[in-house]
């Protein structure tokens, strides 16, 4: 009776998972009320999901994640791929870069921060961003399967094993394999996007939502990079960005474009905000800071937000130093934009008129406050990415750390990992609460709910039952077949569910056949530990294939174009190569 009972809560939970009539996280717990009420396990074995070594890794490796994406660390990395010219070296830089990153780091936060980057350079570049967003998404799910912390699929493969009373894996184990997958995907990708992607075009404005062309008052600093030279020379600002003019003692230069620049010379540029932003960068340029009083807080989050001149303004002919815009409203003025007039004189000297767009630079109080002044519109806010050297350094070398203490084997992954995120909150890298915001809590729900119906397979034999129907089909051709099977069905079930609720229903069911036969579990597990990481035929078998899906305006055949000859040509690798790297 427990093994009828466990296959019918199993076929019932495909059933969910594949039509998603609930979310995961919700199929998860009625799973686990499900086994614990029918009595197929003990409340122990309910509840030892949310023990489970897997999963507290998962949570902590979210941690570890988010202190490299809070400090900016992965974003300087974005914004040097964002000077690559060239579209097929952006395109094989951006992919490998991502891959090494998720080989450390989990790939939904490697993508959550690439993604406006890559659609930011793309669209400066007049390049259609869905000839790489799909690359972006499939360059870090094979990055992941280089190492036991890439993915959480590997950390849970590697935790059922153990639990099984088997053989985990330790840290670097995957990485001959998987470097080798990660090649092949890259070749892959780099002959397919140009015949398999289709070319939507380059959006209308920018990924930020930046409205329109900003004119940009900035200030030449002693150490930058264009000192001594003439504008005209000057390579980062030419193209994206028109210098409209140079100001010197708060005078306009004659011929602008000739002028030979020096320090504390001021520059206004025109062209779309991120264009403007890798303008300043590359040629080392600041805006005016107006008064160092106005910095507040420096731990403080800076937002940029766009506030519209409303009709009847107070601010109608007023200019911005007349009425000490910045002291009155805490916050600085870093660009204007206008629809067709030109702005030929400093921004704080240009006599505002209904209809302009500040952009402004202020800490979410101050905007909050700008909300409440009828003379003006807040048309919307979004966070200032800043890099913060001291808190990247910190997290780069916690989340090194973490991987040479479990490399090493000085305590296991789980341990390093909760240790190193507790490192994190102590050096104020993260507050705790935002350690608390880093992790997907579906994903913990989701491991700890379905974690049970692995044990209730193995102690109903409905695992052991499954495996003899597949050895009565599949076993007379040998191992070999029976991998090629076992990996199969894990990546089809990837494809419509779960990766991680597909892995927890293969893993032992591919125990119990390794054992039946007579070999070792390893390659078995191999196969479902890269097949569950690696889904590539829909937009919603793995999230960052549902990130880029509405981001990139692509449709679910352009994933099947490309994506399942990628998964036939993975799963031929799988079955040549797993065996001679984890043999029988």
């Amino acid at each position: 009776m427990d093994l009828w009972l466990t296959l019918a809560v199993l076929a019932g939970a495909l059933y969910l998972f594949v039509t998603e009539k609930l979310p995961v996280d919700v199929v998860a717990l009625l799973v686990l009320c499900s086994l614990l009420v029918l009595g197929l396990v003990s409340p122990r074995e309910a509840l030892s999901g949310f023990s489970n070594q897997a999963t507290l890794t998962v949570a902590a490796m979210f941690v570890l994640s988010a202190g490299l994406q809070r400090s900016g660390a992965l974003r300087t990395l974005g914004e040097l791929l964002a000077r690559i010219k060239l579209p097929w070296l952006f395109a094989l830089v951006m992919m490998t870069l991502v891959g090494g990153i998720s080989a450390f780091v989990n790939n939904t936060a490697a993508v959550a921060v690439f993604l406006p980057l890559v659609i930011a350079a793309a669209t400066a570049r007049r390049w259609a961003p869905s000839k790489f967003l799909i690359p972006l998404s499939f360059a870090a799910q094979f990055g992941g399967v280089c190492t036991l912390m890439g993915t959480s699929t590997n950390l849970l493969v590697d935790s059922l094993a153990r639990q099984s009373g088997g053989v985990g894996f330790t840290i670097f184990e995957f990485a001959p394999l998987g470097i080798i997958f990660v090649a092949v995907g890259v070749t892959y990708l780099m002959l397919a996007r140009h015949i398999l992607l289709p070319d939507l075009g380059t959006p209308a404005i920018d990924s930020e939502g930046h409205m329109g062309r900003f004119v940009v008052e900035l200030v030449v600093g002693a150490k930058s990079s264009v000192v001594g030279k003439r504008v005209d020379a000057v390579e980062a600002l030419q193209g994206e960005v028109e210098v409209m003019e140079v100001l010197r003692d708060r005078r306009a230069l004659p011929a602008p474009a000739s002028a030979t620049l020096e320090p504390q010379d001021r520059l206004l540029l025109r062209g779309e905000w991120l264009a403007v932003e890798a303008a300043r960068k590359r040629a080392g340029l600041s805006y005016d800071r107006v008064a160092s009083d106005l910095d507040g807080d420096t731990a403080t989050e800076r937002l940029h937000a766009e506030v519209m001149v409303a009709p009847g303004s107070h601010l109608v002919g007023q200019t911005l130093a007349a009425m000490r815009f910045g002291h009155t409203y805490r916050a600085r003025v870093h660009g204007l934009h206008r629809q067709r007039l030109a702005i030929r004189r400093p921004l704080d000297q240009v006599p505002l008129a209904v209809g302009d767009v500040l952009l402004i630079d202020a800490p979410d109080a101050a905007i909050d406050e700008l909300r409440s002044d009828r003379g003006m519109i807040v048309l919307g806010k979004r966070l200032q990415m800043r890099v913060d050297a001291r808190r990247a350094t910190v997290s780069i070398a916690v989340l090194l750390a973490v991987i040479g203490m479990a490399a090493i084997g000085w305590m296991p992954i789980v341990a390093a990992a909760i240790l190193g995120g507790v490192a994190l909150v102590v050096t104020n890298c993260l507050e705790p609460d935002e350690a608390y915001a880093a992790i997907d809590w579906r994903v913990i729900v989701l491991l700890a709910g379905v974690l049970p119906l692995g044990i209730a397979l193995q102690n109903s034999g409905g695992a052991a039952w499954v495996a003899r129907q597949a050895i009565q089909v599949i076993g007379p051709f040998g191992p070999v077949a029976t991998l090629a099977a076992i990996y199969l069905l894990t990546a089809v079930m990837t494809e419509v569910m779960s990766n991680n609720a597909a892995a927890v229903l293969v893993v032992p069911i591919a125990i119990a056949t390794a054992e039946a036969m007579g070999v070792d579990t390893k390659p078995f597990l191999v196969a479902v530990a890269f097949a569950a990481s690696t889904s590539f035929a829909t937009p919603v078998g793995y999230q960052t294939n549902t990130m880029v899906y509405t981001a990139g305006g692509y449709r679910f055949n352009d994933f099947l174009r490309i994506g399942v000859p990628l998964n036939l040509l993975f799963w031929i690798m799988a079955v040549v190569l797993i065996p001679r790297y984890f043999p029988f």
